[in-house]
């Protein structure tokens, strides 16, 4: 069981929300990620954190491909929906396209196609890592959707900086000392 203080600490970590989906045959799923981040630039490699208890784990380990859709701050609902198991999915037609066989989220910012092509066990989750060979822009102009389990979901809009500040200064604070 984990550490209470721990849990609270964590609980504080804010990510980005995303649905990632595969296919395999005629058989589609789909689920809600936080843990989803870019490990490299240059090679445009992402780590994808899933559990291999989750019914989406086995389609993405057959296919050997993923596609990662970036959730916009309008899509709460759609969020929810896909946290849920893929099983008990009724209506994922409602929120999923396709293209060339792709499954991606409707209206979301934007979305990728990822090949794995390596995988770590952890803990409880594997990652997988995987190379983007495909990228398609939807809704660039709209701020992405992010999650944190003690603050629950919020809008990634606000900037963090004032105005006319930028790292410049920071950079010209340095060169002064």
């Amino acid at each position: 069981m984990i550490d209470r203080e721990l849990k609270r600490v964590l609980g504080q970590m804010t990510y980005g929300a995303y649905v990632v989906s595969t296919r395999v045959g005629d058989v589609t799923r789909a689920y809600t990620a936080t843990w989803v981040y870019q490990v490299s630039f240059e090679d445009p490699i992402v780590a994808i954190s899933i559990s291999p208890k989750h019914d989406t784990f086995e389609l993405i380990d057959q296919a050997g491909w993923c596609t990662v859709s970036i959730l916009a701050g309008d899509q709460i609902e759609q969020a929810q929906y896909f946290s849920y198991p893929g099983r008990r999915f009724r209506h994922i037609g409602d929120y999923l396209d396709e293209s060339n066989g792709q499954p991606f989220l409707r209206d979301c910012v934007g979305w990728y196609r990822a090949v794995v092509e390596d995988r770590k066990d952890m803990g409880d989750h594997t990652l997988f890592f995987a190379r983007i060979d495909e990228v398609h822009e939807v809704r660039l102009e709209q701020p992405g959707l992010t999650y944190s389990s003690r603050k629950g979901w919020r809008i990634a809009d606000s900037p963090a900086r004032e105005p006319g500040v930028s790292v410049h200064k920071l950079l010209g604070m340095l060169e002064e000392q």
